[in-house]
């Protein structure tokens, strides 16, 4: 192996630039050259790639999104597409690649591997929805985020006796939802995994305003519904006078936290260390505090459940 690339894809996440930096600096310390292609699998096909140096990646290591910026592609969906992608990947001499983002650019990846040229997966999405990983690059400083803003608005919450609606991010997973909320001590929080009905969470506003709340707060993961609609449902707040705040695509900027430069430090060189011993295939995961490398196919054949005592806990707390 002389020469590998990396690539980002997918939505972007806090982490992410320290995760190229790994990649860049292992293989080069370990005798590769790195090329680094730009717009994900997009740029790949339209041959947009660059050198990455060791200068080139210093000083982003705590920088938000991603020095070689991301894009969804259609053309790569498509079997000439991948077809393609391998003609390109050898016209640069590539022999493997990185590709840092969540399930959907893992199976873009798992294609290129089917066909025979050698990936690795490193999990990068806020979702933390990622099988074979206890966490993905990004979400522990998406919640952070997320619960200062959170904090913020339980100030004015309080002031006004009202009720927030705050919506996140999680169009099919509800683990920042629920992560924010144990950590923010909001009342109620509402996951896709997790059925529930208006009357009930109505029953719960009154129940809280006759015993003497004086405000609520709602953490409301965007798969569920939008905060508006959610809004409009509730017929009765128990005398609440309810607020809806939707954070956005804040939640995706940013510096990453510690934890996530330190995690995906980690993962960028796992990912080059591996794929230099002859593993194919395959995603860096971390789990119970060490680095794995399962099959990349994990991401999707699995399906990673929500923790049960988590929510009850959020029921517990806010009585």
């Amino acid at each position: 192996m002389k020469r590998i690339a990396v690539l980002t894809s997918g939505g972007d996440s806090p982490g992410m630039n320290a995760a190229i930096r790994a990649v860049t600096r292992t293989a080069i310390y370990r005798g590769l050259d790195v090329i680094g292609f730009r717009r994900g699998y997009e740029g790949l096909l339209d041959g947009d790639g660059i050198p990455l140096t060791k200068s080139s990646v210093g000083g982003i290591i705590l920088r938000g999104g991603t020095i070689l910026r991301t894009a969804r592609s259609e053309r790569f969906r498509r079997p000439e597409g991948v077809n393609e992608a391998y003609a390109r990947l050898k016209e640069y001499d590539i022999d493997a690649l990185v590709v840092i983002g969540g399930d959907g650019s893992f199976r873009g990846a798992w294609r290129l591997h089917e066909i025979g040229f050698p990936v690795a997966g490193i999990p990068g999405t806020i979702d933390n929805d990622i099988a074979g990983t206890d966490y993905t690059i990004g979400f522990d400083t998406a919640c952070n985020t997320a619960l200062e803003a959170v904090q913020k608005l339980r100030d004015t919450a309080s002031s006004h006796d009202r009720l927030f609606i705050v919506e996140v991010m999680g169009r099919s997973a509800g683990f920042l939802a629920l992560e924010v909320g144990v950590a923010s001590g909001a009342e109620y929080v509402l996951v896709p995994e997790v059925p529930f009905k208006i009357e009930d969470l109505c029953e719960k506003l009154r129940y809280a305003r006759q015993r003497g709340k004086t405000h609520s707060m709602i953490i409301l993961a965007e798969g569920v519904m939008s905060a508006g609609e959610l809004a409009s449902q509730l017929k009765d707040t128990g005398g609440y006078e309810a607020r809806i705040t939707v954070l956005g695509h804040i939640q995706r900027g940013g510096a990453p936290s510690s934890f996530d430069a330190v995690l995906a430090s980690r993962m960028g060189a796992a990912a080059v260390n591996s794929l230099i011993e002859g593993q194919r295939g395959f995603m860096v995961g971390y789990v119970n505090g060490k680095i794995v490398t399962p099959p990349m196919s994990t991401a999707w054949e699995e399906k990673r459940p929500l923790n049960a005592e988590m929510m009850e806990l959020v029921d517990c707390l806010s009585i």
